[in-house]
């Protein structure tokens, strides 16, 4: 596999360069019901493009542009590669339970690490962080070429890591060279459906007649938007809650913003409206509230949420890291185990 979550947020207006991302998350488990005990998912400007997992040992395209231009031999070396790292996570997770004085229980390590490329200056950013438990662990430094660690159970690895200087140099070789290459082609691979712009379908929705104000956009694509409410022509923050952007399961994106107008009289409302810009797109789509919104909150908005929450922890296996790493999996060098 080649690499892959991270969420750019531009300033959208206009036609604006595009930073392309290619992400690998691998998780390995302990103990976890009804899941593989190793998962690698690979993605494409947040897009899933490949997929592998313990229980079918075998790494299989999840874009029809992915399968168009690869072979057999691509894919054999995909599960070789996945294969190897299953095993070094076995040895991973119990070591980590070793460091932190654990016997049995749920587990998870993880592994981050991936490219992004941008389309119009040519720079190049590569990332790896590994997690335990949902915590940070470890992640690297390309700037250092160190490692960084919050907790005191990492220290050992970061010390061996770091004293094979052969290591490190295959490793910021892959993250500058190899994997912005890969991406590079994937987003030929892949560019109509990559560069496509979808607009959503935007409600204004209200639980009670007391409850805050829902803006809900969904069904739009690429993730690079921005949603926001204003009032009398001004961006307004005030009692205004911001929702991460979800993917929904046809590959399109969903987002909500929140707004509390309990102190405002119905009569007011209209000096309110929801703004949603998409990257690439110079017009916006306004939505005004007024007194006479129908207040409802279908059963479907709910399910979509979750199920976006859900489709991103499943698919991935991951954990909610900082935002500032958004991404994951383990550069394929001569040593794959890290603890």
């Amino acid at each position: 596999m080649k690499a892959f979550i991270f969420f750019l947020l531009l300033g959208i207006q206009g036609a604006a360069a595009v930073t392309h991302s290619l992400k690998y998350f691998l998780t390995g488990s302990s103990q976890v019901p009804n899941f593989p005990e190793f998962v690698v998912v690979g993605m494409v400007d947040d897009v899933q493009i490949d997929y592998y997992d313990s229980n079918t040992e075998k790494a299989e395209p999840k874009q029809d542009w992915i399968a168009r231009n690869t072979d057999q031999q691509y894919w054999e070396r995909e599960t070789a590669n996945c294969w190897g790292s299953q095993q070094a996570f076995k040895a991973n997770i119990d070591t980590a339970k070793q460091r932190f004085n654990q016997t049995g229980g749920v587990h998870l390590y993880q592994w981050m690490y991936g490219c992004e490329w941008d389309d119009e200056t040519n720079e190049v950013k590569g990332f790896e962080q590994d997690g335990y438990d949902g915590k940070d662990f470890l992640s690297f430094d390309m700037k250092t070429e160190t490692f960084i660690t919050p907790v005191p159970q990492a220290i050992v690895t970061k010390h061996k890591l770091e004293s094979n200087r052969g290591f490190i140099a295959q490793k910021v070789n892959y993250l500058t060279q190899i994997c912005p290459d890969w991406l590079k082609k994937y987003v030929s691979y892949g560019r109509s459906s990559l560069m496509r712009k979808v607009l959503p379908s935007v409600s204004l929705l209200q639980k009670t007649s007391s409850s805050q104000f829902h803006c809900h956009a969904t069904g739009f694509y690429p993730n690079r938007a921005e949603m926001f409410w204003r009032k009398d022509g001004e961006e307004h923050h005030e009692g205004v809650v911001k929702g991460e952007i979800l993917p929904n399961n046809d590959g399109t994106f969903q987002m909500s913003v929140d707004l509390d107008l309990s102190s405002v009289t119905p009569e007011d409302w209209d000096k309110y409206d929801c703004v949603f810009q998409l990257s690439g797109v110079n017009e916006d789509i306004v939505t005004r509230l007024n007194k006479v919104t129908k207040k409802e909150f279908p059963v479907g908005v709910v399910v979509g949420v979750i199920a976006g929450l859900l489709l991103l922890a499943v698919i991935a296996g991951v954990y909610m890291w900082q935002k500032k790493y958004k991404g994951f999996k383990p550069t394929n060098t001569s040593d794959t185990s890290s603890t």
